[in-house]
């Protein structure tokens, strides 16, 4: 690190020159007409090309101008933060070195790069920033060089995600590809592979550096300390590596095998410190495409993508790197000498998972390694929100918003009446206003356009406990389906296990994974149908339970009758519903079947002995020699699963664990002036199950109902501003 007088000299020097070189560069402008022989009177030239030239003349040095003012202000602002940096250290008498003390750096925000495609890539980077985020002290900014699939999943995951003092920025692969698509790549990462080379040009000119990790690194140690070896990459030095564990480079793995240029082992690139300023300098975007093109004449294609190119380039211009300790990129590949880079594992710094097998590498620590991989996999990451060690521009955000907290608070008290904060169904309140960290498409997802305009898509939740309902659930439904989830970080483990262990789920590419994750006291049903609903990508959609299974064929069905339907605006087509009190149920796969099975005993219609009024207004007894469709008349607590268009409202998120979840929404419906149609020829079957834990507390807490019943009444008062009373029929609140 520099010192903070040889650091303001050094900086200081370069910035004088960069201002003498702005200012020769106008000088220059005011001269270049004479010494060109170019100006009114030159007979050799036309008048009008002359005053084309040096308006040319003019824009070029104006350009160049403006790029020597950019990277001034750049050096001046370095120059600032190591200035105050090595200020801050002789003021408080510091005994240790700056090189082992983070506390000058605690304020900086750390700018991170991460190459992020696809669904597995972003499950994948999940655990990486967990890991930063355990250890870090400082802000950071993630910059996402992804695709649309990956920027979909991550802007909905750090927006739910909440995290204190971290930004994010995302930068679309499709408008980088066609800078490295020309280049021939056999690594199993593809084109974005080498999307690391381009990040001079797609990150932003006013950012100077960068650290770049890939998605399958694990920190054990905060990443300022990695952040402040920019420091020593004086002189030209601009690329800070690991140096590669692998005699890859040394040619020596198999007979005939003919690596990439190197310098010595070569490097690895999963942990990059990029000095982007210097970079730009050297006309780094120039240097590596001339390299590749040189190269590609006799490799003719890459074998480990960007990290070839950086090798060769760094081969014929080996000022620009500095070789970074081991211990920052500790590579668990294959064929590697990881283990002889340090002593003990407390040193370890960054773990890479560079191999192919992952998880499965042998290394004489690889038991310890993997144990940290777990832990971050597992990590509660609802634990990461808060940020302990805050800088004083971040207290004054969390001191706002802290304010902001405590006045939502008192409008709340004020609204309620309740000043004495004894609302005893405060509990239910609070939960309805929880923002719940959310992973969308977990698993693969076919995004390819929907060309059917009457197909639909099975909306459905649950939890970890009616998980094995899935595979039922796709064996009947061969449609689209929209799952939303509600899982600790643990658990989703067991879903991913699940599905690919599974024959009839690996391979499926039209059912949505979202995994909502645990967080608070009740299960937010209504929060998990919305995000079910929201992120289903047909016109129309089908609302249902998981423990429903519907009848063989209904999938098609149901396209069938909405292509013949003349208009489903404001009309849900009811599905009837049906239970059996057997555990073991054997599905009727006609109507004729289900009538028989009803007429013996063994299938009833859906909670007939429990709560008869949650499907009566259905008429079952015209379903039973129904051919066509027919209106019924909506009723209260009217609870049907219904096919609507996937524009309709959103569930109430007031209405949490059980009760009247389903109901609110149908009643919104109705006063809407929705038509409810039942169907004649498709229905659906309960699977039997254990009661889940918000049914026993319902029926075992008096309170839990009494606020329950609270709730429907502010729902109700609600719903008649919103809509007028005369779509509103008189409710039973106290049943």
């Amino acid at each position: 690190m520099l010192t903070a007088g040889m650091g303001f000299v050094k900086i200081r020097t370069i910035a004088v020159l960069l201002s003498l070189s702005l200012s020769s560069s106008l000088v220059l402008w005011w001269i270049t007409p004479a010494d060109n022989s170019i100006k009114e009177g030159d007979p050799s030239l036309p008048k009008a090309d002359g005053r084309h030239v040096l308006l040319q003349k003019f824009e070029s040095v104006q350009a160049e101008n403006a790029e020597l003012k950019r990277q001034l202000k750049v050096i001046q602002k370095r120059l600032q933060d190591i200035y105050e940096r090595d200020s801050q250290v002789a003021n408080e008498n510091k005994t240790t070195s700056c090189l082992t003390d983070l506390r000058p750096y605690r304020c900086e925000v750390i700018h991170i790069a991460v190459v992020c495609a696809g669904h597995s890539a972003s499950r994948q980077v999940v655990t990486l920033i967990k890991s930063i985020l355990f250890h870090r002290r400082n802000p950071l900014h993630f910059h996402f060089i992804s695709d649309a699939i990956a920027e979909k999943i991550l802007t909905v995951l750090f927006k739910t995600w909440e995290i204190t003092a971290v930004d994010t920025s995302f930068y679309s692969t499709e408008k980088l590809k066609e800078k490295v698509s020309w280049i021939p790549n056999k690594h199993y990462s593809g084109i974005f592979g080498l999307m690391k080379l381009v990040l001079t040009e797609a990150i932003p000119q006013s950012l100077d550096k960068v650290v770049v990790l890939d998605t399958d690194v694990i920190f054990a140690s905060d990443i300022a300390e990695l952040w402040r070896i920019f420091d020593q990459l004086t002189g030209k030095k601009a690329i800070g590596l690991v140096e590669n564990q692998s005699d890859w480079y040394l040619g020596k793995l198999w007979r005939n095998h003919k690596p990439w240029p190197a310098l010595g082992r070569g490097f690895n690139t999963g942990v990059i410190l990029l000095d982007l300023l210097k970079l730009r300098q050297t006309k780094w975007a120039s240097l590596w495409r001339l390299t590749a093109e040189k190269e590609l004449m006799n490799m003719l294609s890459t074998a480990l993508a960007d990290q070839d190119i950086f090798n060769a380039v760094i081969k014929s211009h080996p000022h620009l790197v500095f070789k970074l300790p081991c211990t920052w990129n500790v590579q668990l590949g294959d064929n590697t000498r990881s283990a002889t880079c340090y002593k003990d594992v407390s040193e370890l710094k960054v773990i890479h998972w560079n191999s192919p097998k992952k998880l499965l590498v042998k290394n004489k620590h690889g038991e310890f390694f993997r144990n940290l991989y777990l832990t971050f996999l597992e990590y509660d990451g609802n634990f990461l929100r808060r940020w302990i060690f805050p800088c004083n521009d971040a207290d004054n955000t969390i001191n706002e918003a802290t304010q902001e907290v405590q006045t939502q608070q008192t409008l709340f008290e004020k609204s309620t009446g309740n000043t004495d904060n004894e609302d005893i169904c405060y509990e239910f309140k609070q939960e309805q206003d929880l923002i719940h960290r959310t992973h969308l498409y977990y698993m693969d997802y076919d995004f390819s356009p929907v060309e059917d305009p009457f197909d639909v898509t099975l909306v459905v939740q649950l939890s970890i406990d009616r998980l094995q309902m899935i595979e039922t659930l796709c064996l009947h439904w061969e449609g689209p389906i929209s799952l939303a989830l509600y899982m600790s970080d643990s658990e989703t483990q067991l879903l991913l296990s699940y599905v690919q262990s599974s024959s009839e789920l690996v391979n499926r590419r039209n059912v949505g994974y979202h995994i909502v994750f645990k967080e608070g006291q009740f299960y937010p049903v209504n929060y998990l149908r919305n995000i079910a609903l929201e992120h289903a990508r047909t016109p129309f959609v089908f609302l249902s339970d998981i423990d429903f299974v519907p009848v063989s064929g209904t999938y098609t069905t149901l396209r069938q009758t909405l292509k013949i339907s003349s208009n489903m605006n404001k009309k849900a087509l009811i599905v009837p519903a049906f239970e059996s009190l057997h555990y073991k149920v054997t599905f009727p796969k006609t109507k004729a079947q289900l009538l028989s099975m009803w007429d013996l005993g063994t299938m009833f219609t859906f909670r007939h002995h429990e709560w008869s009024k949650g499907h009566a207004p259905t008429n079952y007894a015209k379903w039973r020699t129904a051919t066509t469709r027919y209106t019924v008349q909506w009723e209260e607590d009217f609870e049907p699963y219904v096919v609507v268009q996937r524009n309709v409202s959103r569930y109430d998120k007031r209405f949490v664990g059980f009760g009247w979840n389903k109901v609110s929404h149908i009643m919104e419906l109705q006063a809407q002036g929705y038509e409810f149609v039942v169907l004649p020829n498709v229905f659906i079957v309960h699977v039997p199950h254990s009661p889940s834990f918000d049914i026993f507390k319902f029926r075992s807490s008096s309170l839990y109902r009494k606020c329950l019943n609270k709730l429907k009444q502010e729902f109700v008062q609600d719903l008649a501003t919103k809509y007028g009373g005369e779509r509103l029929v008189e409710i039973d609140m106290d049943s």
